[in-house]
C-alpha cells in the first residue's frame, strides 16, 4: 500500500492536494521523513503511524498543506539501509525513526539530519545518544522501556502458570537490546525456579522449529522480548503458543488483541503521539541536542480471557483486577 493510498484510506483527503498549490498560497511546506519497521498493510503499523499523524495535526501540521511526509515501510528487513538512504537523499527537515533497527540504519546514512526515534530500548548503549539528558548529536527521542521491565514478564508467567519450570525466551538475533533484556530475565530465573531456553531466531521458520522442539517437554512457557522483530512475527508466535498450548507473555497489547494470552508494556501508540511534539519543536527551530530522551509514561496490562480459557488457565482474580483491559 502506498503512502498516499494509506493516508486517503484513513480519511486524510488533504494529503492528495497538490503541494505546489499550497505553497503558492504563501505557506512554507516543510518535509518530514518517516522510517517505519512494519509493513504498510500491517494494522499495528497503521495504528502507530496514525497516532503520529494525529499528534502532528493537533500541533497544526497537515500532510499536503504545510508539511510533506515521505514514508518508507517495512524497514526491519534487508532493505532498511536503502530506505534510510532514500529518505536522507530527500533532504528532510527531520526524520522519524521507528525502533532500534530503523535508527541503526539512519545512523549509517546521516549524522546531520535531525532524527527523532521512537520505541528504542537502549539509545545510550546502542550509541545513538551520549546521554539521556544531553543527547549530544543529531538524534533524540523516546525509549520503549528499561531492561528491568523484562523481569516482570517472567514474574507474570509464573503468576498465570505456577507449574511452569521451563521458559523459552524468544529474541531477535540482530537487535542488541535483546541481550540486555535476556540478562535481566536470566538473573531472576533461579528465584522463580525456571530454567531458561534462549531462542535467538532469524526468521519465521527458525522460530517455528525452535518452539516446536521446546514444546515436546512438559511445564513450558514462552516469553517474547520487546523488539521490533517480535512485532513482525506476532501472528506466528501467537499461533505457535496456541498450537502447543503454551502460556505466553508478550510485550505489547497488539499480541493479545491478536489472540495472545497476556501482555505488559508501554502504550507504543502514545510514544508516536509524543514524538510528534519533538518533530514540531525541531521544525520550529530547536535542536535534538537540547531535547532530552524521554521514557514511556503509560504502561498497560492486557489479558485475553478467551485464550486463558482455551488453555485451561484460571487467572488469579487479583491479576484480573489490575488489568487495564480484559478481552472476553
Amino acid at each position: 500500500m502506498k503512502r498516499r493510498e494509506f493516508i486517503t484510506l484513513l480519511g486524510g483527503a488533504a494529503a492528495t492536494w497538490p503541494l505546489a498549490a499550497r505553497a503558492q498560497q504563501g505557506e512554507l511546506v516543510r518535509r518530514i521523513g518517516v522510517l517505519m519497521h512494519l509493513a504498510a498493510d500491517d494494522p499495528e503499523g497503521q495504528a502507530r503511524f496514525m497516532a503520529f499523524l494525529q499528534g502532528l495535526q493537533q500541533l497544526g501540521w497537515t500532510d499536503g498543506r504545510n508539511v510533506r511526509i515521505d514514508t518508507r515501510w517495512g524497514a526491519n528487513n534487508a532493505d532498511r539501509g536503502r530506505y534510510a538512504a532514500e529518505l536522507v537523499a530527500l533532504a528532510p527537515d527531520v526524520i522519524l525513526a521507528s525502533t532500534t533497527p530503523g535508527m541503526m540504519a539512519l545512523q549509517h546514512s546521516t549524522r546531520t539530519v535531525p532524527v527523532v526515534f521512537v520505541n528504542v530500548a537502549d539509545p545510550v548503549g546502542a550509541g545513538f545518544v551520549e546521554s539521556l539528558s544531553r543527547p549530544g548529536g543529531n538524534a533524540t527521542g523516546f525509549t520503549v522501556y528499561e531492561y528491568s521491565l523484562s523481569g516482570k514478564w517472567l514474574e507474570l508467567l509464573k503468576q498465570i502458570a505456577p507449574s511452569v519450570t521451563r521458559a523459552a525466551v524468544i529474541r531477535d538475533a540482530a537487535n542488541p537490546a535483546g541481550i540486555g533484556m535476556f540478562a535481566v530475565i536470566q538473573s531472576a530465573a533461579s528465584s522463580f525456579g525456571v530454567e531458561l531456553s534462549p531462542v535467538v531466531a532469524r526468521d519465521g521458520g527458525e522460530i517455528e522449529r525452535a518452539v516446536t522442539a521446546f514444546a515436546r517437554s512438559p511445564n513450558g512457557g514462552l516469553i517474547v522480548l520487546g523488539t521490533s522483530w517480535g512485532a513482525l512475527h506476532a501472528d506466528l508466535m501467537v499461533m505457535l503458543a496456541a498450537r502447543h498450548r503454551l502460556p505466553a507473555v508478550y510485550p505489547f497489547r497488539h499480541f493479545v488483541t491478536g489472540g495472545g494470552l497476556i501482555s505488559y508494556g508501554p502504550d507504543s501508540h502514545d510514544n508516536y503521539r509524543r514524538a510528534a511534539g519533538y518533530v514540531d519543536r525541531i521544525l520550529k527551530g530547536e535542536k535534538p541536542i537540547d531535547l532530552p530522551v524521554q521514557a514511556p509514561t503509560k504502561y498497560e496490562l492486557v489479558i485475553n480471557l478467551k485464550t486463558a480459557k482455551a488453555l485451561g488457565i484460571a487467572l488469579p482474580p487479583s491479576l484480573l483486577a489490575r488489568a487495564d483491559e480484559v478481552i472476553e
